[in-house]
């Protein structure tokens, strides 16, 4: 099997477009299950407006307090459009962030999901998201176990990674396979 991947030159919001147009040509191709990582839901708006009906998409947004206290980053009015449109949007906390970062900070050292997160991120910060967000999705019943979901994520804003990842709940992570990266940016 033959597969190209798309490399950008930098990271961000630009690249995009471009990552909707995988995606899409992924579900022509018969993947089904989508899942966009997406902070204020600018993201989730442009692939939800893009998809095909085929496309069976999943949301997920960062947890609310996240950056500030008692703050949801997520717009509310596309929170419920993206939901009267049957597409899920999922509040979460980030996987290898919360609990062992703040122990981290206040004891020092690394905690296994923290070793987990930088050693995913060898492959680029989106590569790590798009694992992270997947799990979440599984965890929350709103994407199927063992099979391949394409993962969109960012470095920052936007989308600029495209992974294709059978998927495992957060508690079996060791059953979690990224298949293959269609995109990604070169650094980040």
């Amino acid at each position: 099997m033959k597969r190209e991947m798309m490399l950008f030159d930098r990271p961000g919001r630009e690249n995009t477009a471009a990552c909707v147009r995988i995606v899409a040509g992924l579900i022509d191709e018969g993947y089904h299950h989508v899942v966009v990582a997406s902070t204020s839901g600018a993201t989730a708006q442009q692939f939800a407006e893009a998809m095909p009906a085929t496309a069976k998409m999943v949301v997920v947004t960062h947890s609310a307090g996240f950056k500030e206290a008692n703050q949801q980053e997520f717009d509310n009015v596309l929170r419920m459009a993206l939901q009267a449109k049957g597409v899920p949007v999922l509040t979460a906390t980030i996987l290898t962030h919360s609990l062992e970062t703040a122990f981290a900070k206040e004891f020092g050292g690394s905690l296994p999901t923290l070793v987990i997160a930088n050693t995913l991120r060898r492959f680029g910060q989106g590569a790590k998201v798009a694992c992270e967000i997947v799990m979440e999705a599984i965890d929350a019943g709103l994407l199927p176990e063992g099979e391949p979901v394409v993962a969109v994520a960012g470095s920052g804003h936007g989308a600029d990674t495209v992974c294709v990842i059978r998927g495992a709940a957060s508690k079996r992570f060791l059953d979690l396979q990224v298949m293959w990266i269609a995109a990604k940016p070169l650094s980040w």
